[in-house]
């Protein structure tokens, strides 16, 4: 199939080019090209000097890169994220480092009459001098910059240096220069461990540390080249596609930004060659009119296959391509990917509930969001590869995921982050980078934000991925619940900055720049009503309105009626340890021990190693090892449990909750859990640790988040089983329910519901039963001897299981009849992958098998074993054996730790 597009695409071409001669004849070809024509680019990437203030670091530094990695990479400090170095290299970042470069220029590129230089990115407050004359000036981490240099270069021994202002400083000063009135926090907590004043520098706020990572204020240069031309420069080329439902038809847009010296006019070709769609433009491109814009109809006789999310359809993407050429002669050729979908956020009345819908229908279908919030993967983002970045969100999409919230305490991810959403059919809500704080509104910081704005919507809006904007992470609801202590009186300041920021600015460009995808001020918020009340709500997290943002770390995770019947939960979510084998790379033996000292310092979040095992002991007897070294992997491996089940129970209910209105609240439509991703080896709100394996929690994510999933619970004494869908068509299903006594892998008996018919997206209440009568009906069976499995199946075929197999536990598993089990396992090589077949007698719960260093995937952790033997594949990420293999396996089920 490749191999006949690519013979479309060619045969499309040589028509393409045939036609783009013609309509352009009278364009001039007779421009020689020793006039210079075309623009020269000069990489400065590459080795630079880097040196702190004082002289007594001098080495070579990689750019794109950071000081930490330089240092690290020369051997001057350790791995930074070993034990405590984030505190024992907090100097670094307090230091004011340069970058500097000599270069040499060809005498052609001299002769060019403009020369720019192209920062793609710095962070974050630096001057930078070219052979000795001040350039210009940065402060924000999030927009690249140019600047001109004509006049400055030389043929050899271009001198060019950035001069950074440690991040810590700057914040600092500018926190102290805004006299008038606080804009809080002034500093996070102490068990963060951090710096003060982010909210006054744009830089990622998390790199001054969070409750899930350190404190690493990073400096340093993400890309640098010369650009130099006679005539005119393309800057950008942005390509967006626009439903026309006046017409119904798809149009192209594309946006050409441009530097001009000379005034002139060209000849422009867009080609889908795809779709044998193809228009040529005449434009006439000045010095004041930089920006020019190209629209291509595609006629409706033309069939457009669609982008769609993951699980609903292809993630069909199209070739477009450009040629242009100038009468000065100057070409121009670009080539990117354009997909046809379109997204709108609907907000209307529901009949019989207050308040309003709040769900995203892509393609005029309504979409349930699975999935999870990312944060940055690395603190030091120049070791952020695409490997790294394709494995995780694999690992969301193999998890039945099909959204992520790009969270904005951290960054404006990478451009092949995005593509791989294109790519996968991830749905990405993207925040701007505001989170968890006020911010100044002085001038000269609106100023850098609307240009941060404009340069990442113009250099994001092309991908269909991204479905909303998003202003900020929870700052409507930071003055609306005052976390920050403001006095009444003072408050109308605050949201008047609130509205500066977020509505007359960031909104208004947003809607100037894409009109093809909805924006929301922030997360969580009422949406429509949070406007209608000024944009700061009274209660943002108003189950009837908006996105909903929830956390109860004590109260009873399995009981389900503690959680907020919302329209989208957003953010939702428990902590866990790492397991053993990632905290090992980072510690020693002398912290390995729950309550450590390490264990403490790697905590960000106050009460929080307490926190999981106090939720944990509601439903398991925790660990009570004497063996020092096996309590301390017990107690990773509890809290892993813990979480896994608590997330598993809270995420049903969302997806259950998705077709009914009970008490004015439900019709929920996205569970976005907190969080998928670590930023380092520590205790997290993650379900994939730093490295890449993954928790218990993602494992069971791959059921819940199944396309088709049977969800069980009680209410008072009755066992209600849920069928829930995703899919577009109806399935006639019937609910099969096994009763096991924990003592036998025989079950006790199964009951078969009547068939009901299952609507595709849609949740429906498909088996109930009292579990006195159930207990009763099976015989030789309480509460604390036996527990409920259940499943869907075809009417028609009831061996044709639809979804998962879950589970429900009918008592506390502290009170349950579990009986200790000797799990046997073997291991066999199976070309690339290797089989564990395990073995045991008895049922065995959250069995979880760790093969220590061995980085790779088991395509099936944490489970329940409910039979005899049982063989699970595992996928190994570096050569291995199965000698290896069966040497550092160890199995672990719950009933192995006390």
């Amino acid at each position: 199939m490749a191999s006949v597009q690519r013979k479309v695409v060619l045969f499309a071409f040589i028509n393409y080019f045939l036609i783009t001669f013609a309509s352009c004849r009278h364009s001039r070809t007779d421009v020689v090209d020793e006039q210079g024509t075309e623009v020269e680019t000069q990489s400065l990437n590459g080795k630079w000097i880097l040196r702190n203030n004082n002289g007594s670091f001098n080495l070579p530094a990689e750019v794109p890169g950071c000081v930490h990695t330089a240092l690290q990479k020369q051997n001057l400090i350790q791995d930074p994220y070993y034990r405590f170095n984030d505190l024992d290299y907090r100097w670094i970042s307090l230091e004011n480092w340069t970058y500097s470069l000599a270069f040499t220029v060809p005498h052609a590129t001299r002769r060019m009459k403009r020369a720019v230089l192209v920062f793609d990115g710095v962070d974050t407050v630096s001057t930078i001098t070219l052979n000795g004359v001040t350039i210009g000036t940065t402060d924000n981490m999030f927009r690249s910059y140019e600047f001109e240099v004509g006049g400055l270069l030389v043929g050899n021994d271009n001198i060019l240096v950035v001069s950074f202002m440690a991040a810590v400083t700057y914040a600092a000063q500018r926190d102290h220069a805004h006299s008038a009135y606080k804009v809080p926090p002034a500093c996070p907590p102490p068990v963060q461990k951090g710096e003060c004043h982010v909210n006054f520098i744009r830089k990622a706020q998390c790199s001054f540390s969070w409750d899930w990572g350190p404190s690493f204020p990073t400096q340093g240069l993400r890309g640098v080249e010369l650009q130099a031309f006679n005539f005119i420069r393309l800057q950008s080329s942005v390509a967006s596609t626009v439903w026309d439902s006046s017409l119904s038809c798809w149009n192209v847009e594309v946006e050409l930004s441009f530097e001009v010296v000379v005034a002139t006019v060209g000849c422009f070709t867009l080609v889908l060659p795809e779709l044998k769609v193809f228009q040529s433009f005449q434009l006439s491109i000045k010095p004041d009119q930089p920006r020019q814009s190209l629209h291509l109809q595609i006629l409706s006789n033309v069939s457009v296959d669609l982008w769609w999310p993951n699980g609903h359809g292809q993630q069909t993407q199209y070739l477009l391509f450009m040629e242009g050429r100038t009468e000065s002669g100057v070409t121009f050729h670009t080539e990117t990917k354009v997909a046809f979908r379109t997204v709108e956020l609907v907000q209307e009345p529901i009949p019989s509930s207050p308040g309003l819908s709040f769900y995203f229908r892509v393609n005029g279908r309504p979409i349930f969001l699975k999935g999870s919030n990312w944060i940055p993967a690395h603190a030091f983002q120049d070791l952020v590869t695409p490997d790294m970045l394709r494995n995780l969100l694999q690992s969301a999409v193999d998890a039945n995921m099909n959204a992520l919230r790009v969270w904005g305490g951290g960054v404006y991810e990478q451009d092949t982050f995005y593509s791989l959403c294109d790519e996968l059919g991830i749905m990405v809500w993207q925040d701007f980078m505001f989170a968890c704080a006020l911010y100044p509104t002085e001038q000269d910081f609106i100023e850098t934000v609307r240009e941060e704005v404009v340069q990442q919507v113009r250099r994001l809006k092309s991908h269909p991925s991204i479905i909303v904007w998003s202003g900020n992470n929870e700052n409507e609801a930071a003055i609306a619940t005052d976390w920050f202590g403001i006095p009444v009186a003072e408050r109308p300041k605050y949201v008047k900055d609130y509205v500066t920021l977020y509505v007359e600015n960031i909104r208004a460009i947003v809607n100037k720049e894409d009109s093809t995808r909805p924006f929301l001020v922030s997360s969580p918020t009422n949406g429509a009503e949070s406007e209608k009340e000024g944009f700061v709500a009274q209660n943002p997290y108003d189950p009837h309105y908006g996105d909903t943002h929830f956390y109860s770390y004590l109260r009873d995770c399995w009981d389900w009626r503690q959680f907020p019947r919302t329209r989208f939960a957003s953010e939702y979510g428990f902590q866990s340890w790492p397991s053993f084998s990632t905290l090992s790379k980072v510690s020693k033996p002398d912290d390995w021990d729950y309550v450590s000292s390490f264990s403490e310092h790697r905590q960000h979040h106050e009460m929080g190693n307490s926190e999981m095992l106090l939720q944990a002991a509601l439903h398991y007897i925790l660990p009570n090892s004497t063996d020092a070294l096996k309590q301390y992997r017990d107690n990773l491996y509890i809290t892993q449990v813990m979480q896994a089940q608590c997330i598993k129970m809270q995420t049903e209910f969302y997806r259950r909750s998705r077709s009914e209105i009970i008490n004015g609240e439900g019709n929920t439509m996205g569970a976005l859990y907190w969080q998928l991703n670590d930023i380092w080896q520590g205790p997290s709100w993650s379900s994939i640790e730093f490295g890449g394996k993954w928790k218990m929690l993602h494992h069971l994510a791959v059921d819940f988040f199944s396309p088709v999933l049977a969800v069980g619970f009680e209410e008072n004494d009755t066992l209600k089983i849920y069928g829930v869908s995703d899919l577009s068509t109806d399935l006639n299903l019937t609910v099969m329910v096994t009763v096991y006594q924990w003592s036998s892998l025989t079950p006790v008996c199964t009951k078969v519901s009547d068939p009901s018919m299952l609507k595709g997206g849609g949740a429906v209440l498909m088996m109930q039963y009292s579990v006195p009568a159930l207990l009763r009906d099976c015989g030789k069976c309480s509460r604390q001897s036996c527990l409920v499995t259940f499943d869907l199946r075809e009417s028609a075929n009831p061996n044709s299981q639809h979804g998962p197999t879950s589970h429900l536990f009918l008592t506390s598993l502290k009170d349950s009849g579990l009986l200790p089990v000797n799990i046997k396992a073997s291991v066999e090589q199976d070309g690339d992958v290797f089989a564990f077949t395990l073995q045991c007698d008895a049922v065995a719960v959250f069995v979880w098998l760790d093969v220590e260093d061995v980085a790779g995937r088991f395509e099936s952790n944490g489970f329940l074993l409910l039979s005899q033997k049982r063989t699970v594949r595992f996928h190994p990420w570096r050569p291995t054996t199965a000698e290896e293999l069966s040497k550092k396996l160890h199995i672990t089920s719950l009933r192995d730790i006390y």
